[in-house]
């Protein structure tokens, strides 16, 4: 079972909890917050096996959530670390909660986070918060490899492409869809755009080609966004 595989019903547990879900959030597999105020942020990072790069992945979470889960699949060979009661113990020691995953979709709960977790680090929190909170729906699954994730920039800049399908734009006709508008089109971090003359772009081959692989609904606004704050959440 892959990282991807693994992402629908570690989802549908979290949701099942009262969360909101979204993957693939600047860098975690998966993100959920609650509804109530102060927000509680959970983060749950996808290995296709309980590993220690999965423990040292949940270690770096630790300083940016409120409680940081691990999930694998179940050991079919009755002999897996998700059935280890050191690899238990390891993770109530951390103060991780851990999730298994059986091959017909069942999520098990092998540990609760009940335990304190280090400090937090307000800045990192802030970052995935803010792409969380901009990012339009939950268009990239938690687990995803190889493939570019749907940040709330690349949304954007989306949202700009396709409302100059039809013809060059100025800043000024894209803001009502994309506040930071002039800015994306200046800055062209993907190479959909070019300048066709003063405060005038349009589209590149590039750019059709992101529409084509992409499609975008009529007239969709996109998140409300500012710069992109890392290269890891832009590209």
């Amino acid at each position: 079972m892959s990282e991807a595989l693994l992402y629908a019903p570690v989802k549908a547990f979290f949701e099942g909890l009262g969360y909101a879900v979204k993957g693939e959030i600047a860098g975690c597999d998966l993100v959920a917050t609650s509804h109530e105020a102060p927000e509680h942020v959970v983060v749950c990072e996808l290995k296709v096996s309980f590993s220690l790069e999965l423990v040292l992945q949940a270690v770096e979470r630790a300083a940016l959530a409120d409680e940081v889960w691990l999930a694998a699949p179940m050991s079919r060979s009755g002999r897996g670390r998700s059935l280890d009661p050191r690899f238990r113990q390891l993770c109530r020691r951390l103060g991780f909660g851990a999730l298994a995953v059986s091959p017909n979709g069942d999520v098990a709960i092998l540990v609760s986070p009940d335990g304190p977790l280090p400090r937090r680090n307000p800045r990192r929190r802030s970052l995935v918060m803010t792409e969380y909170r901009r990012r339009a729906g939950d268009p990239t699954p938690g687990g995803s490899a190889k493939v570019p994730v749907m940040t709330a920039y690349r949304q954007g800049a989306l949202a700009c492409a396709a409302a100059m399908a039809d013809g060059p734009k100025r800043p000024r006709d894209l803001r009502p869809l994309v506040a930071t508008a002039a800015s994306m089109l200046r800055r062209n971090v993907y190479g959909w755009f070019h300048r066709v003359d003063h405060g005038l772009y349009g589209l590149t081959e590039a750019g059709h080609a992101a529409l084509q692989r992409w499609p975008q609904r009529p007239g969709g606004r996109a998140p409300e966004m500012s710069e992109p704050v890392a290269p890891a959440a832009v590209l």
